[in-house]
């Protein structure tokens, strides 16, 4: 059998995991390394590390940005638009339906069987974090930078505490590693995993990144120029993926402060689709598909969908394919590679102060609880079992009486 090619391998990936990344982003890029550093091999956790920091510091929905650039690392732009496209594609096409008429699901907040997607998130953050951990935190200084990374972004939630945390952790890595050479065995290592970007590969990045800044001034201008509904709800929504750090959850109050007030729609259905978003796998920033198509309605809601979800995610694709090809060249410097380890340090603890909160303070509420995230975080870990396989057993989980009173 002839071995498939680079775009059928991501097209196959990425689909899978939109059917099956439940939990959120910070899930999701556990999601991502076990798919493709651990089982794939497509990059290391170093290369991964790199790639979660840069799209931290951008602002747009991270884990979709780091599809991105997964997709392109391993099949150039047809691999990043179809590794963005078929992640989002599931959640995407679910949260269209709901607003055909069956997104008045609140309840599902509080089903069984949605604890139990939580359940599993905290094992597979959990797991990201202990193997990242050790891979990127092997001595005492950067083991330093990650726990007070995680104590900074606690002590100062939001994406700013993030943010900040990771330029500190990058400050604190050059002063600490900027005289220490790297070692020779990793240099051949990393450039075989990332080629250098041709000369019309950083072109492609500028034009990218001014057609982001273009889009931004123009699209307000045009849309009072011309009235049209149209134009300004891809306003909106594109303003609202362009200027928000933090991911789904950090977009949602931009968005309803775009759509409620103006009348396009109402407090109930904004409420409505958001607890039906909750029950999904894939990105949150989908929820704006459904927004799309209620705004739009009648038959051809789908169409507002598709609008809106092209408005939200299009400064995201923008934003990291310009970064990406001046990235590479910026972190093979020998005192961007010393920032970097701490940078890299304080993406470690990040995820460790997102394992405590939000994923863990939403997801265990009692003993039983505990006892699950460390069966199915035992179960990834040491007996490797698939994520999609956890996530089903801690849905079943989810359902078992002593779980549903505590």
């Amino acid at each position: 059998m002839p071995k498939p090619s680079a775009l059928a391998e991501v097209s196959a990936a990425f689909l899978r995991l939109g059917v099956i990344s439940f939990g959120g982003p910070v899930a999701h890029l556990g999601y991502f390394r076990a798919e493709f550093v651990a089982r794939r091999r497509w990059l290391d956790d170093e290369a991964y590390a790199d790639l979660v920091a840069l799209c931290q510091f951008l602002p747009g929905p991270a884990s979709s940005q780091v599809a991105f650039a997964l997709g392109m690392r391993r099949a150039g732009l047809p691999g990043a638009i179809t590794a963005s496209v078929l992640f989002l594609i599931p959640s995407a096409a679910i949260m269209i339906v709901f607003a055909y008429g069956i997104a008045a699901m609140d309840s599902l907040r509080d089903a069984g069987w949605l604890h139990g997607f939580k359940l599993a998130a905290v094992a597979v953050v959990a797991q990201a974090v202990w193997s990242m951990g050790r891979t990127l935190c092997p001595d005492r200084a950067r083991l330093t930078l990650a726990l007070l990374a995680a104590a900074a972004v606690l002590a100062a939630p939001g994406a700013l505490g993030q943010v900040g945390a990771i330029a500190v952790g990058a400050a604190l890595g050059w002063l600490i590693y900027r005289g220490v050479a790297p070692a020779d065995s990793d240099v051949p290592r990393k450039a075989a995993a990332a080629p250098e970007p041709t000369a019309r590969a950083r072109r492609a990045g500028a034009l990218a990144l001014v057609a982001f800044a273009a889009i931004l001034i123009a699209s307000p201008v045009l849309a009072s120029a011309t009235g049209s509904r149209t134009i300004a709800v891809f306003d909106s929504f594109y303003r609202s993926g362009s200027l928000v750090f933090g991911g789904g959850h950090v977009v949602l109050p931009l968005l309803r402060a775009e759509v409620v007030p103006r009348g396009w729609i109402t407090d109930d259905a904004f409420l409505a689709g958001y607890g039906a978003a909750q029950a999904l796998p894939g990105p949150l920033f989908c929820f704006a598909g459904y927004l799309g198509a209620v705004i739009q309605g009648g038959t051809r809601a789908w169409l507002g969908g598709v609008w809106c979800l092209l408005a939200i995610f299009l400064p995201a694709w923008l934003l990291i394919g310009g970064a990406l090809p001046f990235w590479h060249s910026l972190r093979t410097k020998a005192w961007a590679q010393a920032a970097l380890k701490g940078a890299n340090a304080a993406v470690v603890g990040v995820l460790l102060a997102a394992l405590y909160t939000p994923v863990s303070t939403e997801a265990l509420r009692g003993p039983s609880d505990v006892a699950a995230a460390l069966l199915a975080f035992g179960l990834l870990q040491y007996w490797k079992a698939p994520p999609w396989a956890v996530v089903l057993l801690m849905a079943a989980t989810g359902e078992w009486p002593l779980n549903t009173v505590q």
